[in-house]
C-alpha cells in the first residue's frame, strides 16, 4: 500500500498557512463578502486562503492538479496526471461571516477519482482531523498533539445520534418524510452541518451524518477520515462517494438501514 505520510505532512503545512489567514479575518470588521452566481456567499478570506494553498502546491507539488471552490481546476504545465488536490478554503462560509466558530479548511488528495488523504482544520475550534489510506484517522491541535479516532459501535437507531445539514434541503430532495421518521426513531437528532457532523461521526460522538447535495470540495477531504476511522461513506444510491453529490456517512453498523430508508424515500418505523 502506498504511503501518504509526506502528503499528510504537506496538508498540515497548507492548513497552517490557511489558518494564519482565516483566523485574522474571522470577525474582522472590514471583512468583504460577495454573492456568487449561485447566490452563496464568498468572503475575501475564502479567496485569500485558496490562493495561498495554490501557491504552496505549485511549488511543492508542481505535477499535481488543483481543484478549488473559488478558482476551479488548474492543470500543471506538464499536463494533468493521476493526482490532484481538492480545496474548500472555508467550509461553512455562512458561519464564518456571521461569527459562528464552526468553519474550517478542507484539503484532500485524490488519485484518479478516489480520495486517498484528507485534512480538516477548524482553527476557531482549536482542532484538526486527518486521515489517509493505511494511516488511520487522527484528531488534535496538530500532528504532535493527536489521538487516533474511531467511529462508535452503536447498532440500533433507538440508541443512535443522528446528524444532518438542514431539513429544507431534504424537503427539496423529496425525502423529508423518511428524514422525519428517522429523527423520530433516533435517540437524538441535531443539525450540526457542514464538515462538523462528519468529524463528530469519525470521533464516535454521533453515529450518522447525511446530506442530499454536495460539491466535490465539500466532501473529498471527509471521506478518508471517516473511512479510516472505521465508518462507511456512500452517496444516496449506495455508490462509494464522492458519487453523485450526496452523502450518507455512518459508523458502518447503521449504514444499510439509513441507506435503505433514504434512498427508497420510504419511512419505516424502527422496532
Amino acid at each position: 500500500m502506498a504511503s501518504y505520510a509526506d502528503d499528510l505532512a504537506l496538508a498540515h503545512l497548507l492548513a497552517d498557512a490557511a489558518d494564519s489567514i482565516s483566523v485574522t479575518r474571522f470577525r474582522a470588521l472590514d471583512l468583504h463578502v460577495e454573492s456568487k452566481p449561485d447566490l452563496t456567499p464568498v468572503s475575501d478570506a475564502d479567496k485569500a486562503v485558496e490562493q495561498a494553498i495554490r501557491a504552496t502546491l505549485a511549488r511543492a507539488r508542481p505535477r499535481d492538479g488543483v481543484l478549488g471552490e473559488e478558482f476551479g481546476m488548474s492543470t500543471p504545465p506538464a499536463g494533468q496526471g493521476n493526482r490532484h488536490w481538492v480545496i474548500d478554503p472555508i467550509d461553512g462560509t455562512k458561519n464564518f461571516i456571521r461569527g459562528v466558530p464552526v468553519w474550517g479548511t478542507l484539503i484532500a488528495l485524490l488519485e484518479g477519482e478516489r480520495p486517498v488523504a484528507g485534512l480538516v482544520s477548524a482553527p476557531a475550534l482549536g482542532r484538526r482531523w486527518w486521515g489517509a489510506l493505511g494511516h488511520g484517522a487522527w484528531a488534535g491541535k496538530h500532528q504532535r498533539a493527536a489521538a487516533r479516532i474511531s467511529v462508535s459501535a452503536v447498532r440500533r437507531m433507538a440508541d443512535a445520534s443522528f446528524c444532518y445539514a438542514s431539513l429544507p434541503s431534504w424537503e427539496e430532495a423529496g425525502r423529508l418524510e423518511p428524514m422525519l421518521q428517522i429523527m423520530r426513531d433516533s435517540w437524538r437528532s441535531r443539525a450540526y452541518g457542514d464538515f462538523y457532523g462528519y468529524m463528530l461521526l469519525a470521533e464516535g460522538a454521533v453515529d450518522v451524518m447525511v446530506e442530499p447535495e454536495l460539491s466535490l470540495w465539500d466532501v473529498a477531504a471527509l471521506i478518508p477520515i471517516v473511512t479510516e476511522a472505521g465508518g462507511a461513506f456512500t452517496d444516496l444510491a449506495g455508490e462509494r462517494a464522492p458519487g453523485d453529490g450526496s452523502a450518507i456517512a455512518t459508523n458502518g453498523h447503521l449504514h444499510e438501514e439509513i441507506l435503505g430508508r433514504l434512498a427508497a424515500g420510504i419511512a419505516s418505523t424502527h422496532r
